[in-house]
């Protein structure tokens, strides 16, 4: 497999997420479908875990408190903030946010670890974005600001602040394998969202779904399980070892590139500007993965 296939992977998993979820909204919340979703991937995580590397890779070797953070911050705050978005934005605005990570994800880096951005990557970063605009908005400008910068908005760009801490941060357990470093995050950012879910509905403010609300809304829940947790999070921890975070955040742009090829197959059909996007956007990501390829042939930090 070639070294940015994991990241095309979990980008490609990921670009039905949004709509997917979507779907299962009507019947449950966006916190207890979140919360479902992951004490299922994570108890398969573990389960995984201990089958292929042993039951002394579910140690934490000291790093309880790390593993937390990151779990937490990956796991609850990226999900739980975009899920919950959607009840205040649409599946494309939501996916445009998502766009910037690359953006976020370099600037993270030059502002802890002094790792300036070059200027192809930067050029890169803009030319996926203006792509991926081009997809979502087919050529017309004011439906960029449509409606403003709203709360929904806003969470998801929190949720892509959340995401770029855990990738980021997976740099500081090199010795863990992607399974590892996936399934004990997991676990623990699934603790986290059992606890604040359990909370809430404690309080009243959402209501546990019923069994019918669960069947209902199992196909949704199936695909979430498998293809945006099981698959997703361990392709994209895969590739983040393999060409590295910035890199790996360059795939971001290829989530709303998905989710406009899956309405273009239930027969909206892309016009010209929706097709120059998309090209656009892959074109950027050939571009980055080539110089990074040349990058570390030639030694270079």
């Amino acid at each position: 497999m070639p070294s940015f296939g994991p990241s095309l992977i979990a980008a490609v998993c990921w670009g039905a997420m949004f709509t997917v979820a979507e779907t299962a909204l009507p019947r449950v919340d966006a916190i207890n479908l979140t919360a479902v979703r992951y004490a299922i991937a994570s108890a398969i995580f573990l389960a995984l875990l201990a089958a292929f590397e042993g039951r002394d890779a579910l140690r934490l070797e000291g790093r309880a408190g790390r593993v937390f953070v990151l779990g937490t911050a990956g796991f609850a705050g990226f999900n739980l903030l975009s899920f919950a978005a959607l009840e205040h934005t649409s599946p494309e605005r939501a996916t445009l946010i998502v766009a910037t990570t690359p953006l976020v994800t370099l600037l993270a880096r030059w502002l802890t670890d002094g790792d300036r951005p070059s200027g192809v990557q930067l050029g890169c970063v803009a030319a996926g974005f203006a792509g991926v605009a081009l997809v979502l908005t087919r050529g017309d400008p004011d439906a960029l600001t449509e409606g403003g910068l709203g709360i929904g908005e806003l969470m998801v760009l929190g949720a892509v602040v959340c995401w770029v801490h855990y990738i980021v941060g997976a740099a500081e357990l090199p010795g863990w394998s992607p399974l590892r470093f996936s399934a004990l995050t997991a676990a623990f950012g699934t603790g986290s969202i059992l606890a604040i879910t359990a909370v809430a509905d404690a309080a009243g403010w959402l209501e546990p779904p019923g069994a019918g609300d669960l069947a209902a809304a199992a196909p949704a829940l199936a695909y979430l399980v498998v293809f945006g947790a099981l698959v997703g999070v361990l392709a994209w921890n895969d590739g983040v070892r393999r060409i590295g975070p910035a890199n790996a955040a360059l795939f971001m742009n290829v989530v709303p590139v998905t989710a406009f090829a899956i309405e273009a197959a239930r027969g909206n059909a892309p016009v010209p500007v929706e097709l120059a996007g998309a090209a656009l956007t892959l074109a950027a990501l050939v571009v980055a993965n080539l110089t990074a390829r040349r990058t570390v042939a030639a030694g270079l930090p």
